[in-house]
């Protein structure tokens, strides 16, 4: 399985972004999807969550009604929106894949399966 993201770069704060994270699996519609970001000097954070159900959606407090998580199965890709940005959301992006079906409520970096490259967003102030 692999993930390619991509649709980082640069941005006013302010302004906005949309990052894709192509899934190469058939069985997508399975995986619950998650994004993770990590900046200059600090450890891997949890952004977003999209369950495999589709019907189950969680954001970092820091995110909350500014970027949105979306997919699209027939094309195997799961969406980043990030409006508002802000220099702190300055970071690599990484997409990654989790196969068990584990509960949100229980779900930990550690039980993905697989995880993207990264993109790099850099909001400037």
């Amino acid at each position: 399985v692999q993930l390619q993201a991509s649709g980082g770069g640069l941005v006013q704060t302010g302004g906005s972004l949309r990052l894709s994270c192509v899934v190469s699996v058939r069985t997508f519609s399975s995986y619950t999807m998650g994004w993770f970001r990590q900046a200059p000097g600090k450890e891997r954070e949890f952004v977003a969550v999209l369950a495999w159900s589709g019907r189950e959606i969680d954001y970092a407090d820091s995110v909350k009604g500014r970027f949105t998580i979306s997919r699209d199965v027939a094309k195997s890709t799961v969406y980043l929106q990030m409006n508002s940005l802000k220099p702190e959301d300055t970071a690599v992006y990484y997409c990654a894949a989790e196969t068990a079906g584990l509960p949100l409520s229980r779900l930990g970096q550690d039980d993905y399966d697989f995880w993207g490259q990264g993109t790099l967003v850099t909001v400037s102030s």
